[in-house]
């Protein structure tokens, strides 16, 4: 009689630690969507940035594209790739709903997911980095600030940085959310 009410116990805790593992796993799939919903704003926003400003005849022009700085081509590249890669994870996410105990997977997701967390970081700080330059300048070294002739491009770049810095967050958690799944399972 108590062997079947401690199997039944131990059933019934595996299913609880089973119910949690399906919740992480579901909202580890929605925090992927929204993340690669976010490089790929961030990479669109950025690479369509420019604007032309005519310099007192309609003959002159001074262009600001996202291409003429390094560290800007540099965050497209670095969004785009987070965001194929946030594609891509998307099917093994759903394997981890399917399949409780996908050990291995889910080591390797949260390597990947690191990688992609030290990539976003990188091209997301670059970019930071020179849009607070083009805000602000720096008069020691004779930087002027573009962003009183450039509001277009300035608020279109700055604006960009929302959705990295927000999906490098996700990817934080998911990091997280990953590692309490694994060491559930």
């Amino acid at each position: 009689m108590k062997a079947v009410s401690i199997e039944t116990g131990e059933a019934s805790k595996a299913k609880k630690v089973h119910g949690v593992n399906r919740g992480i796993s579901v909202f580890d799939l929605v925090l992927r969507i929204v993340a690669l919903v976010g490089t790929l704003a961030s990479a669109v926003a950025m690479g369509t940035a420019d604007q032309a400003l005519s310099f007192s005849t309609q003959i002159v022009n001074f262009e600001a594209q996202y291409d003429d700085i390094d560290a800007f081509k540099f965050f497209v590249v670095v969004n785009a790739i987070a965001c194929v890669y946030l594609a891509i994870s998307l099917p093994i996410s759903i394997f981890h709903i399917m399949r409780r105990r996908a050990g291995k997977s889910r080591v390797l997701l949260i390597v990947l997911d690191a990688i992609m967390l030290v990539f976003l970081t990188s091209g997301a700080s670059a970019a930071a980095a020179i849009v607070y330059l083009a805000h602000n300048g720096n008069t020691s070294t004779n930087w002027f600030s573009i962003c009183q002739q450039y509001t277009d491009f300035c608020q279109r770049s700055a604006g960009s940085l929302i959705g990295s810095i927000g999906a490098m967050a996700l990817m934080v958690i998911l990091i997280i959310l990953s590692a309490i799944a694994l060491s559930r399972s």
